[in-house]
């Protein structure tokens, strides 16, 4: 059984956690391709070109997610996003996961309108700067880093503002997704709503 579903939106604004539980609750395979982009970028800061780190790039590069999760990684992973040749590298990879058997999840920033256009479902999942630098925030202070609100909030606005604005496969919410803004929405409550998504879908 193939089935999959596509979870787009900004940073922090918990794609990333609703599709681990929608990935959970129906058994199917996750894949969180902000990774592939940050252990490009973490390639890149190494000292290797862009297109070449993602023609290299391995399972090994994938298997300390949490080394990839710094403010600087995160940087260097929306710069080079913006690289058509990085991007064409990492499509394939993308595709074929997303028609593993079994189902698939992939939470990024241009799922449902690039990589996987025919997704049965598709999700964006949104929510305010502001409290998405606060999420951010929480979870480098969580990890013993240091903070500043004010430069991850900058941070967070530059990053949307790459993302949307890349001539190649900008972040975009497709035309027949499901907006769930998380704002003022509870983990919970979010995913609920992406279950509930599926569900209805495959009608269960």
């Amino acid at each position: 059984m193939r089935f999959t579903v596509a979870i787009d939106g900004p940073a922090a604004a918990g794609k990333g956690t609703i599709g681990r539980a929608v990935a959970d609750a129906f058994g199917f395979g996750h894949l969180d391709t902000g990774l592939l982009y940050r252990a490009v970028g973490a390639r890149v800061l190494r000292g290797e070109r862009a297109e070449e780190a993602a023609l290299a790039l391995t399972p090994d590069d994938l298997a300390h997610p949490d080394a990839l999760r710094t403010p600087d990684v995160a940087q260097a992973a929306s710069k080079v996003a913006v690289i058509p040749e990085v991007r064409d590298a990492l499509l394939e990879f993308q595709r074929a996961f997303a028609h593993r058997i079994g189902g698939a999840v992939l939470d990024g920033r241009d799922i449902g309108t690039v990589i996987c256009p025919r997704a049965e479902v598709k999700l964006f999942v949104t929510a305010s700067a502001e409290v998405r630098a606060r999420r951010r925030m929480d979870e480098l202070t969580g990890r013993g880093l240091e903070a500043d609100y004010d430069t991850v909030l900058a941070d967070v606005r530059a990053r949307d503002a790459r993302d949307a604005d890349r001539a190649t496969a900008p972040m975009t919410a497709a035309d027949d997704a499901l907006t769930l803004d998380t704002s003022e929405m509870s983990a919970e409550a979010a995913i609920a709503a992406a279950i509930a998504a599926v569900k209805a879908k495959r009608g269960d």
